[in-house]
């Protein structure tokens, strides 16, 4: 008996460890990619995972920068979810390329689906063009839970530089490696016309990045059980 607890109490202690290690890479909401270039077009995805075992994820609330604000803004129709898109007057108007910007995208709400426990989903925006005098653009965003929970995606980094409890998401913006002006983004990505755009295109959604992870961490698992089996088999060979 005394083997069947020794291995039952070190199994234990390495999955705990393994799903320890693998739910924090999955547990925030985050923009992908995380990096853009600046002055350019890009698209990014906000990554909304639930973290609850007994709520769905009901709404997501992204609010976008005034203080560097982006006058082109299309989001990507997602099936099973509602989409809004608010603009509103900025503090102080902000010159850019096409013209002194007054108004622009202030919000945007995703709504009527459901994130399961266990799930995450993608939420797709194209914008631009994105700023030159600064290294980061800030997304709080708040997260609603079917039991009423709202859980808001909003605190700065520390001075530390330690992870905050609900950092918000954050896109880095690094100078642009030359080309002709729009950055990472593909042609598609840029507008059309030289004023502020809320235009919808065509749907699409991918799991494989949380479901490699997972499978990744159970994987892991497996490999340590096998390790700590071995070594007590080995342990209780008697001598020759």
């Amino acid at each position: 008996m005394s083997f069947v607890r020794r291995a039952a109490t070190v199994l234990a202690a390495a999955t705990a460890l393994t799903v320890g290690l693998a739910i924090p890479a999955l547990a925030h909401v985050t923009i992908q990619p995380g990096t853009a270039e600046q002055g350019g077009f890009t698209k990014v995805a906000f990554r909304v995972p639930n973290e609850r075992d007994d709520a769905s994820t009901t709404k997501v609330e992204v609010s976008f920068p005034v203080d560097h604000p982006l006058a082109f803004v299309s989001v990507k129709p997602l099936p099973g979810w509602d989409v809004k898109v608010t603009q509103g007057k900025l503090p102080k108007p902000v010159k850019t390329e096409y013209g002194d910007l007054e108004e622009a995208v202030t919000k945007v709400v995703w709504s009527g689906g459901k994130i399961n426990p266990g799930e995450f989903q993608e939420f797709e925006v194209s914008m631009g063009q994105l700023p030159k005098d600064t290294d980061a653009l800030v997304f709080p965003t708040k997260q609603t839970y079917s039991k009423g929970e709202v859980v808001d995606w909003a605190d700065a980094p520390k001075a530390d530089g330690t992870e905050a409890e609900h950092p918000a998401p954050t896109l880095k913006l690094v100078p642009a490696s030359g080309g002709d002006g729009h950055g990472t983004a593909s042609a598609s990505a840029a507008p059309a016309a030289a004023a502020p755009s809320v235009t919808p295109v065509a749907a699409a959604t991918s799991a494989s990045d949380g479901t490699a992870r997972l499978l990744g961490g159970a994987g892991l698992v497996v490999g340590v059980i096998g390790v700590v089996i071995g070594g007590l088999g080995l342990r209780r060979r008697p001598a020759a």
